[in-house]
Formats: structure tokens, sequence, C-alpha cells
């Protein structure tokens, strides 16, 4: 297992287990990190705000392995991000939404550069009319196929 690989796993286990700060460190000072609902992010605090968003709302997160992926400093997973909305869900824009009770698991797939073990450059894939759906937070019109 190279660099890559260990950071992306310490990111994915300080993730599932709620780490605020485990997940922060992963990330070099001016790492930048790109998201299909809030776009550019700069910087581990502005990352890993981002990604505890995701450990309130869905407080046992885990994430399901499809596949994993190493190419030099490149580490990528393909996988599924499941758990329970049992906490308020915040938009882009601010506004906190009551949590559903309802389960996800929404196919995603990060794609990570990591230089001297840090991750320097964070692509998060998955789709959002697909999240949206499984908590029934889609207009009736969207989400009848």
């Amino acid at each position: 297992m190279g660099q890559a690989r260990d950071a992306m796993d310490r990111l994915t286990t300080a993730m599932t287990a709620r780490d605020k700060e485990t997940q922060a460190a992963c990330y070099s000072a001016n790492a930048v990190a790109f998201t299909p609902e809030e776009g550019k992010l700069v910087g581990p605090e502005a990352i890993s705000n981002y990604l505890s968003q995701f450990g309130e709302s869905f407080p046992d997160i885990t994430y399901e392995y499809a596949q994993r992926y190493e190419a030099g400093n490149v580490a990528i997973d393909e996988g599924f991000v499941v758990g329970t909305n049992t906490g308020p869900l915040t938009t882009p824009s601010g506004e906190s939404l009551p949590p559903t009770g309802k389960s996800i698991r929404v196919r995603s797939c990060d794609v990570a550069h990591v230089e001297d073990g840090l991750i320097t450059a964070h692509h998060f894939y998955f789709d959002q009319m697909e999240f949206l759906g499984q908590l029934g937070l889609l207009p009736e019109s969207l989400s009848k196929p």
C-alpha cells in the first residue's frame, strides 16, 4: 500500500468515526476539494467541516467499498455512502432541514491526489438526485420514474 491509499483509508476511517480533527489532518494546508453541491472548498478546516456535516446528519454513516484503486499519488474509492438521516441536514444555502428518519445508500466516487502523505486535491462525486430522492426530499413530480 502506498501513501495515496494510506491517506484515503485514514480519511475514510476518520469520517465514519466522525473524527473532525483527524479528517482535517489528512489534508495539506492548501488542499482543495470539489463537491457536487458546494463547489470548491479550500483548506483542511473547510473540507473537514463539509465532511462533518454528513456525520451530523447521518450519525451511523458508513462507507461500503465497491472498488479501491491506487496509481502513483492518486487514490480512488468507488462505493456507497450508507446511513440513516437522524440529524438535521444542512443545505448549501445554510438552511437546516429536520431529519427524515430515512436511510440512504448512495453510490459515490472519491479521487484524492496525495503528496507527502497528505491529500492536496479531493474530488467528491455522488448523484444529488439519488441522495435527495432516497431522503424523500424531491418534489413528487421528480421522484417518479
